[in-house]
């Protein structure tokens, strides 16, 4: 990072999600956390001592070179066309939007603009996945069959304007592309309504991607079990992603064997060695703040691109469509640069 530049950064929204990134905000090495805008105003004492703004304009008027909308999802659009009106870049927390034409739109607002922003996909700073994901990438595995993930837990009351599609699928849709480095090309779904809300509370879903690997995707707030649970499974054995401990273990497939590899066609399993990995476990919303801070400074960061923030909601509104026509949805498999969906 280039020290000698102090980033002014703003914050939008002062709930569950925003009170950490104020946390991170005022710690971060090169930045100065300059003003918290949020209507409620910080009756907990969240905002780390920065002045609390009831409006955008208000921020504004301090001049921030980047702004973090943690605000509800409902109100990522407006507030991310207001901030790259004024030449803002932005991170703002996923989903990057509540429908497809509004994250069109954020991304139409900044890349016109050359303005940097990216996604809160916070599960791409997850050790275990970063770890998962260069190990897929050095071809470890091999050829990847099959990619599942299982989100469960309670129903969290801080959320009330989405479904667990849009809250927590996404992080699932994210993660799969962002690791495989590919894209969805189909998904079917089906969803159920229990708690009363209305909103789904819970999904399955089933999907290909654009290597021809199968997905499988279960996520509800119906569940006493606080799970997440990613595994990838590919010629050469399992890996698996534990991302509540950020632990990643490998089962080897014993019947592949290294000699003569490239001359043999795949003939099939048996249990193998059990590795799991040691790996520096540092905050994941730490990483992607220092990310973000390097994207907005010139440097080469690995963050997540509205484009491919843009490209979740899609599939994301694909599992909806899917759950109430009861038909498989067909996705155009676009492949952005780097990493991603």
């Amino acid at each position: 990072m280039n020290a000698e530049k102090s980033l002014r950064a703003g914050l939008v929204g002062l709930g569950s999600m925003g009170r950490h990134h104020a946390r991170v905000l005022a710690g971060l090495d090169g930045v100065e956390l300059v003003g918290v805008v949020d209507p409620m105003g910080d009756k907990n004492g969240w905002a780390q001592g920065a002045p609390v703004l009831s409006t955008v304009e208000e921020l504004l008027e301090l001049g921030v070179d980047y702004a973090v909308v943690a605000c509800p999802t409902a109100l990522h659009e407006e507030v991310g066309l207001q901030l790259a009106g004024a030449g803002v870049a932005a991170l703002i927390e996923k989903p990057v939007a509540d429908s497809v034409e509004g994250a069109r739109k954020l991304v139409e607002a900044f890349e016109s603009r050359g303005l940097v922003a990216g996604v809160g996909h916070i599960e791409r700073c997850n050790p275990a996945l970063r770890s998962l994901r260069s190990r897929l990438e050095a071809g470890e595995l091999g050829e990847i069959f099959q990619v599942v993930t299982r989100r469960q837990g309670p129903f969290p009351h801080r959320i009330a304007d989405v479904g667990v599609v849009k809250d927590l699928a996404t992080h699932d849709i994210d993660l799969t592309g962002w690791v495989t480095g590919q894209t969805y090309t189909s998904i079917a779904a089906h969803t159920i309504h229990k708690s009363g809300r209305p909103h789904e509370d819970m999904v399955s879903a089933v999907g290909r991607l654009s290597g021809g690997a199968m997905v499988s995707h279960l996520v509800n707030w119906l569940s006493p079990l606080k799970e997440r649970f990613t595994s990838v499974t590919g010629e050469r054995g399992t890996f698996i992603a534990d991302t509540l401990t950020a632990d990643l273990t490998f089962y080897s497939n014993a019947a592949v064997t290294t000699e003569w590899e490239a001359l043999q066609a795949f003939r099939g399993v048996s249990e193998g060695d059990m590795i799991r990995y040691a790996i520096p476990k540092r905050e994941p919303l730490l990483v992607e703040h220092e990310l973000f801070r390097d994207a907005v400074l010139g440097e080469p960061a690995d963050i997540c691109t509205l484009r491919q923030g843009m490209r979740t909601v899609e599939v994301a509104a694909a599992v909806l469509e899917s759950a109430a026509t009861g038909r498989s949805m067909e996705l155009k498999a676009e492949e952005f640069a780097g990493h991603g969906v």
